[in-house]
């Protein structure tokens, strides 16, 4: 009897131990961190954009196109169960204050990603803070080549460079319209010291340089003396960087003064702010594009489910170049969200990102990005002005007998 007593206390004293280090085992274990930004049912993005000021109708826009296929999906249960949540700030197109939004979304809103961010001057100086974080940030309203050259691991661009804008303008008119005196108007920062580049860039191509090059200061309307300059060389086209305020009043007073070369704005002048500014005086100003005219009827699916996201989701607003592409870049993030899985984190968003390749959006270009490759769409627009609307072209000898050039 005593063996058998001794027997099972031994035997309860070994269960013991067991459970003790099973308690300890359990207790010790380390736990896995959600990602930040990341919930059980919800998933938190970032943006710093210009709601208001003077580039006010472009960071509107941008966010308005992107919250219409955001909407969308959350009706539809979300990505992998999750709900998309974007907090957006104004920076009112101010480098110092989209450094401190950016700054706060990162520190104390912890978001999962950054995204639609407004403005070369703007993105330029939140980079070394993306990069410190690792934080993705998708989709840019610009096309600077600072954004694209070196490639940066935590930025994806989807639209067209300015260089591409500028050097399809450039290539048109002087190989088409034979025309050789080109001039260069630009706002005078990070955003107009890259569009000069590519202007420059291109001319350099057919051992030209620039007839004239003025710039005007950044929220300033002040642009006689830089059109006297212009005007003075004679030129025969000029290529105008930045926003649609002092663009429009420089090409008003140049064409009152019976200035009239071609004109060509790059797309984040703000198009259909810049059309209005102008009225009759835009008529044949060229509008280079990086998504296609969000007309009402279009043949381009991918514009077509635009159309009815923003009738529904905006009823009162008209449509964009800036929505639209606003909308697209909203399609490419919820693609990635997608791909990233159930667990995202900011790496797999990132390796999930670089895997999409000639993905369909239902325009007339595909996006693609890879390792080595952060600039998901290569395609430019030609357009120009006439009665305020935007007439899509191709052929620079239609433009020149609709001009009667």
């Amino acid at each position: 009897m005593r063996k058998v007593f001794l027997g099972l206390l031994a035997a309860l004293m070994v269960v013991s131990v067991v459970w003790i280090f099973i308690g300890k085992s359990k207790k010790s274990a380390p736990t896995i961190a959600a990602a930040p930004g990341v919930t059980k049912d919800k998933i938190i993005i970032g943006s710093s954009a210009a709601l208001t000021g003077f580039a006010g109708f472009l960071g509107s826009e941008y966010i308005k196109g992107a919250m219409s296929y955001i909407n969308e999906v959350n009706q539809t249960g979300g990505v992998n169960g999750r709900k998309i949540e974007v907090i957006s700030y104004d920076d009112a197109y101010d480098p110092a204050l989209a450094v401190v939004n950016t700054q706060k979304l990162i520190n104390q809103d912890k978001v999962f990603a950054l995204f639609n961010y407004v403005g070369t001057p703007t993105a330029v100086k939140v980079m070394p803070l993306v990069d410190e974080a690792k934080i993705p940030l998708i989709g840019l309203f610009t096309g600077a080549n600072a954004l694209r050259n070196p490639l940066d691991k935590n930025i994806f661009n989807i639209r067209a460079s300015y260089y591409q804008e500028t050097g399809t303008f450039i290539k048109g008119v002087v190989e088409e319209l034979k025309l050789s005196k080109i001039a260069v108007f630009y706002q005078y920062d990070a955003y107009g010291f890259d569009g000069l580049k590519g202007a420059q860039l291109a001319l350099e191509k057919y051992n030209l340089k620039s007839a004239a090059e003025a710039s005007f200061e950044r929220g300033i309307l002040n642009v006689e003396a830089a059109l006297e300059a212009i005007k003075a060389s004679n030129a025969e086209a000029v290529v105008m960087i930045g926003t649609y305020s002092p663009i429009a009043r420089f090409v008003k007073l140049a064409r009152a003064g019976g200035f009239n070369p071609i004109f060509h704005s790059v797309s984040f002048v703000g198009s259909e702010a810049f059309a209005k500014e102008l009225g009759a005086a835009g008529d044949g100003v060229v509008v280079t594009q990086v998504v296609p005219p969000p007309v009402e009827k279009n043949l381009l699916y991918g514009v077509d489910d635009y159309l009815v996201a923003l009738k529904k989701y905006y009823p009162d607003s008209d449509t964009s170049f800036g929505s639209l592409e606003g909308y697209v870049n909203a399609v490419i993030l919820v693609e990635g969200i997608k791909r990233a899985g159930t667990d995202p984190t900011r790496e797999k968003l990132i390796t999930a990102l670089e895997s999409i390749d000639n993905y369909a959006l239902g325009l007339a270009s595909p996006v693609s990005f890879s390792a080595d490759n952060h600039q998901g769409m290569n395609r430019v627009y030609l357009t120009y002005i006439k009665d305020g609307k935007f007439v899509l072209f191709s052929d620079w000898q239609e433009y020149k007998k609709a001009q009667g050039l």
